[in-house]
């Protein structure tokens, strides 16, 4: 596929959408009323469902409004922070140099929102019998919890999109699986004693100790046992602990302890159920803990829960984003993105995407403007295709 020069109107867009400060932590408010006011002047009307908080919000539009169904160009407009990053440059600059945006968001991944929105026009004359979609999320980066609410909001709208394009960064290689994300937090609760009476106490610190020891042995074990899924950096499950904290002084046997933990496991396993056998183990110990002291134990909450990720190479979604791409392989990648939610949904998904997921969450990060001209095209051709099975030239 022949690649063009970057349009100016896109590189415009995208350095304006990295000068918002859409930390996960802040409002999106801004960056999503400028998208939906970029789509009013176009004729085009937004739904906006939004946080508890009415403080951030998502963004769907629809551009051929009356066609019987349509594409979804998936983004989030979320980034994560940069405190304490060494950051040669304006994090919110979005400085283009050496034939790269610099800033954060702009691999991941305000660029590919950015193209899509530069071509809104070209979509609302496309000749395809389907509709495009814009899906624009929040609060991805800390759980995909904006999209849940945007598929709600587009199911009560009674919306029924053919497939789904998420545009997280694969150097524009369509990918087709992904390992799910799945975060929680422990809270144990023990009985404080000077540390001369040990056995009069319930230590925290020691309790959950041996909850961590037990997620420990079983990421020993997917390593170890686990069959391979090929395609992955580490072709396993994983299980990791991330914070722990507790005790208020060397002489105080800890009343109180807390830890978080998460899994990645591929699609072919059960994170939900690797959970369970955590529960089981803790709520194993609180007899004795309960024994010394009614009223010890151990509490467990979701951080989040973001399900892995499976597509095919058959599906005219996987195909159609080849022949967009020009890429004739697909792959798979190591991190969580809202594929796997959209594919509960009963939405065919790939991701596809601008720019490198190395360059995401790291000081400095950017994307090259030959990957964005990639993209540039990539949306060229999705506005010019008649059908989504469409796969030869």
């Amino acid at each position: 596929m022949a690649v063009t020069s970057l349009s100016p109107r896109a590189l415009e867009l995208a350095q304006t959408l990295v000068r918002f400060n859409t930390v996960s932590a802040n409002s999106n408010l801004d960056l999503i009323h400028f998208i939906r006011d970029e789509l009013a002047k176009l004729g085009v009307k937004s739904r906006l469902s939004y946080n508890a908080e009415k403080t951030k919000a998502n963004l769907f539009a629809t551009l051929g409004e009356g066609k019987p169904a349509g594409l979804i160009l998936s983004g989030h407009t979320d980034t994560v922070p940069w405190d304490g990053q060494a950051w040669t440059v304006d994090p919110l600059g979005a400085v283009v140099k050496d034939s790269r945006l610099y800033g954060r968001g702009s691999a991941d991944m305000k660029s590919f929102i950015a193209i899509a929105v530069a071509h809104a026009e070209a979509f609302l004359n496309s000749p395809a019998p389907f509709a495009i979609h814009y899906a624009f999320s929040y609060e991805e980066e800390i759980g995909c919890f904006g999209v849940k609410e945007l598929i709600a909001d587009m199911r009560d709208a009674s919306i029924q999109p053919l497939a789904c394009i998420v545009g997280e960064p694969t150097n524009m290689v369509p990918a087709i699986a992904h390992k799910g994300v799945y975060r929680y937090r422990c809270c144990v609760r023990g009985k404080e004693a000077h540390s001369s009476l040990t056995p009069q106490s319930v230590n925290a610190i020691e309790m959950a100790a041996r909850v961590v020891g037990r997620v420990r042995d079983m990421a020993d074990r997917f390593e170890r046992e686990e069959p391979r899924y090929a395609g992955f950096d580490v072709p396993f499950s994983t299980a990791s602990v991330g914070q722990f904290h507790g005790g208020i002084a060397d002489n105080v046997v800890p009343r109180d302890a807390e830890f978080r933990y998460e899994f990645r496991d591929l699609p072919t396993a059960d994170a939900r159920e690797m959970q369970q056998q955590v529960v089981a183990y803790a709520k194993s110990l609180e007899p004795a803990m309960q024994k010394v002291a009614p009223g010890t134990g151990f509490r467990f909450e979701t951080i989040c829960e973001i399900p892995s990720f499976l597509g095919s190479a058959q599906d005219d979604v996987t195909r159609l984003a080849q022949r967009l791409s020009g890429e004739k392989e697909t792959t798979n990648v190591a991190f969580g993105t809202e594929a796997g939610i959209f594919k509960q949904a009963g939405i065919r998904t790939v991701v596809c995407g601008p720019g490198s997921i190395t360059q995401a969450h790291q000081p400095d990060e950017y994307v090259s403007l030959e990957q964005l001209a990639r993209c540039q095209a990539f949306m060229q051709g999705l506005s010019e295709i008649r059908t989504l099975d469409e796969k030869n030239g």
